[in-house]
């Protein structure tokens, strides 16, 4: 299963989805995420886990794909 992380920015809402926590710190900056990046690599998340800041909500989950 794919790994996918979805950020939505609470105040702008926008929706961003990307690969991995590292990425997200490729194109969102820490005060957009409301979280640094060592803290969200570390609070533990797994598939189906969401974590809220006060900036965005974090929702780490796989992508389903068709067995066909």
């Amino acid at each position: 299963m794919t790994k996918v992380i979805h950020v939505h920015l609470i105040y702008e809402k926008k929706n961003y989805y990307f690969g991995s926590i590292s990425a997200i710190f490729d194109i969102l900056n820490e005060e957009e995420v409301g979280i640094t990046k060592n803290s969200l690599l570390h609070a533990g998340m797994s598939d189906g886990s969401c974590k809220v800041t006060k900036r965005a909500m974090i929702i780490q989950s796989h992508l389903i794909r068709s067995s066909k």
